[in-house]
This record gives C-alpha cells, sequence and structure tokens, in this order.
C-alpha cells in the first residue's frame, strides 16, 4: 500500500504500459515484491500535488480499510517546501498518522526528503527539510516504522537522478530509491545499481540558456498554479485505487523501462 503525492504517484519515470502512465520507485519496488507471491496485491492511492493534511484525509482510512501488511507513506514535501512550511507542525501531524497505521499491525515505511541543497530555488528550504527528516526519525523511533533515508542517499545529487523539470526523479533516481528500500528492508532484489554516465561540462551559454528553459517550461507554471490556488493533481484519481495482484514479469531496467510487486498488504516487511 503506497501513499503519497507526485514521488509516489511515480511522476518523472513516464511508462505508457503502467495505469497513469507513470511508473515510478513504488511499482518498481513492487514489482520485486511480487516475484515468486501468488497472494501479492498492490495498492498505490498517491496524487500528484497532494499537501499532507489532503493526504491524511483522502488516503490513511481507505489504506486502513484494505488491511495491508506493508505500508509506504511519503508525505509532507509539499508542504515543506511552500513559505511558511512548519516541520514541527508537520510532524505532529505525521505522528499522529503513523500511530494510526502502526495499530494496524502493518509495517510501515516513513520516507526522508532527500538532500535539495544544490537544486535551484528549492535549495532555499533545505533547512526546512532537514528540521522536518529529524522530526521524522524521532516519529518512526516512536512507533517503531522503518526509515527510507533518502537524505543519506548520496546517489541522487548527480544530476541525472533528477526528471528535466527539476522538482522530481527521472526513471534512474525512481529506480535508485526502489532498490533503496529494498535494501532497508532486508529484502533481496533484482534491480541493477543506476549506471551514471559522465557528462561533458557546460559552458555558460548552455548552462544559462537550459535555466532560462527550465523556469519558463516548469518553473512558472508551478508558481502560477500556487498563485491560482489549483494544483497539479485537481481531477486525477489514484492509479490503483485497489489491492489488486501485480501482474506482468518484471519490466526492463535501462533508464525509460518499466518495474513493480506481496499487498504491499502482503509481506515479511509489508511496503508500498
Amino acid at each position: 500500500m503506497a501513499l503519497g503525492d507526485s514521488f509516489t504517484e511515480g511522476i518523472g519515470d513516464p511508462s505508457p504500459e503502467s495505469p497513469g502512465g507513470h511508473r515510478g520507485w513504488a511499482d518498481r519496488l513492487a514489482e520485486e515484491l511480487a516475484a515468486g507471491h501468488d497472494d501479492f496485491a498492490y495498492a498505490n492511492l498517491a496524487i500528484r500535488g497532494r499537501l499532507l493534511n489532503q493526504i491524511v484525509a483522502e488516503q490513511v482510512q481507505p489504506a486502513i480499510d484494505l488491511k495491508p501488511d506493508l505500508v509506504t507513506i511519503c508525505a509532507g514535501g509539499n508542504d515543506v517546501i511552500r513559505p511558511g512550511g512548519d516541520p514541527d507542525r508537520l510532524a505532529e501531524t505525521m505522528d499522529g498518522t503513523i500511530a494510526r497505521l502502526r495499530e494496524t499491525g502493518a509495517t510501515v515505511v516513513l520516507f526522508t526528503g532527500p538532500d535539495i541543497g544544490a537544486t535551484p530555488v528549492l535549495g532555499s528550504v533545505r533547512g526546512r527539510v532537514a528540521i522536518y527528516n529529524e522530526n521524522l526519525r524521532t516519529v518512526a523511533m516512536r512507533h517503531d516504522a522503518v526509515i527510507a533515508d533518502m537524505w543519506a542517499l548520496r546517489e541522487l545529487s548527480n544530476q541525472q537522478m533528477w526528471a528535466p523539470d527539476r522538482l522530481h526523479f527521472s526513471p534512474m533516481g525512481h529506480q535508485t530509491i526502489a532498490a533503496m528500500v529494498l535494501e532497508t528492508l532486508g529484502v533481496p532484489h533484482t534491480l541493477e545499481p543506476a549506471r551514471v554516465k559522465e557528462l561533458p561540462p557546460k559552458n555558460w551559454r548552455t548552462a544559462r540558456s537550459e535555466d532560462l528553459f527550465w523556469a519558463r517550461e516548469y518553473l512558472m507554471p508551478w508558481v502560477m498554479r500556487r498563485v491560482r490556488r489549483r494544483s497539479s493533481g485537481d481531477g486525477i484519481s489514484p492509479k490503483r485505487p485497489d489491492a489488486d495482484p501485480f501482474f506482468g514479469k518484471r519490466m526492463p531496467q535501462g533508464s525509460s523501462e518499466a518495474a513493480g510487486a506481496q499487498t504491499a498488504g502482503a509481506g515479511p516487511a509489508g511496503q508500498g
């Protein structure tokens, strides 16, 4: 059972074969967990743009109703990067949420945010992300949840781990995160380590041109949605609302491929 926002929905990892057109780390994780388990089922309730309170209101009880063995939740990131985002207040909400999920007996995997220090624009809120992460570690300790530590995943500092919008992870980033979660859970897997290519250096004209393109194509639309109080998730439904079998064989692992999953609802560490 996977709960969250665009990160868990799989944005940045396009895949026409996947429900909703995106694959992502959760699908890749599910595919690995499903191998050799005919009774495995997987649901993904994540929707892009969702804030923490929306995730709690819309996803937590439906997840509990499905009686999962494994729940993953990554939430609060969209709140933290907004002006006035309070990592302490967010952690209080997350504390109650993790308590509810753990009361079901499910294993709960809780994500820290990545280190965004080198990311344009987002780098300015690095301190708030770090504080929120430390609060999340305390929440996980209080409720015996598992921490999937993206902050410590230094591979994510490579630009090839990020999608062109510089806000979401690329297919390579999603696969690297899926492998990290499996290793955190102690689950053997077949995901190959990312093969990062050495990129040629850019002159200032090229870098400037790319920055201007990014600002026009990605940053300004994001800002305008904030101004208009709209969300990229308006009108979007969960791509896997029910705990269904994860059909199909493992997909290729290249940078534009796809992959997938027990119920992340069934498993030794029960995640999604």
